[in-house]
């Protein structure tokens, strides 16, 4: 059987070496590329045949979440695989809600990750305990299980960058939307999840492990 073709996308050389290294301790598993953010990965769909797409959330040129639309837009039969820093807690169900076939946290261990990737390369959904019992919540209520819930990809890529010191301005010039837009999607957060100023902002995004370290 043919190994599994994986691309790795993530904005830190280091990190995609790392990761890079370990599966190639797998003979089951062969690394076709890597990518610092969605324009490389793209290239690299286009040009090779892939299998699974391991994706980081926080990349430097555009949100994990877009470039997750856009592959799964034009490469529908490319599992992606999402595989960050960010809790399970806070984004795992609304990755699978986007599309992604699986979520892991980075402090996984080696043969959690080569599971998952098997998994999804043959169709499957990867689902951790934790994610499991998320999910289960959201099927029996009606209420979100956490505020972060509630709010759209977009008012999340908003949350992370305003509680990480980006002025409305920085944010309206990186994500090619006007100030007031912005604007708007900061006071849609503020009453979603009850914070009154900025400082309340950034103590809930720390609370929840959305401030980058």
């Amino acid at each position: 059987m043919s190994p599994v073709r994986v691309v790795i996308v993530d904005d830190h050389m280091m990190l995609r070496r790392g990761i890079a290294q370990i599966l190639g301790e797998s003979p089951a598993i062969a690394v076709a590329g890597e990518a610092a953010g969605g324009p490389g990965l793209m290239r690299l769909l286009r040009d090779a045949p892939v299998d699974v797409v391991l994706l980081d959330i926080a990349l430097g040129d555009r949100d994990g979440f877009d470039v997750l639309k856009q592959v799964r837009t034009e490469f529908p039969r490319v599992a992606v695989l999402m595989l960050s820093t960010y809790p399970e807690s806070q984004f795992g169900v609304r990755a699978l809600k986007s599309g992604a076939a699986g979520y892991l946290n980075k402090g996984c261990s080696p043969a959690q990750l080569y599971e998952a990737i098997q998994r999804v390369a043959r169709g499957g959904l990867f689902v951790t305990p934790e994610l499991a019992e998320r999910l289960a919540f959201g099927v029996r209520s009606d209420t979100p299980a956490s505020p972060l819930d509630s709010l759209s990809n977009r008012e999340m890529q908003v949350l992370k960058l305003l509680a990480n010191g980006h002025s409305v301005g920085d944010i309206a010039r990186e994500l090619s939307l006007s100030a007031n837009t912005i604007s708007t999607y900061r006071a849609r957060l503020f009453d979603k999840l009850g914070i009154r100023n900025p400082v309340e902002l950034v103590s809930f995004a720390a609370r929840n492990q959305l401030v980058a370290l």
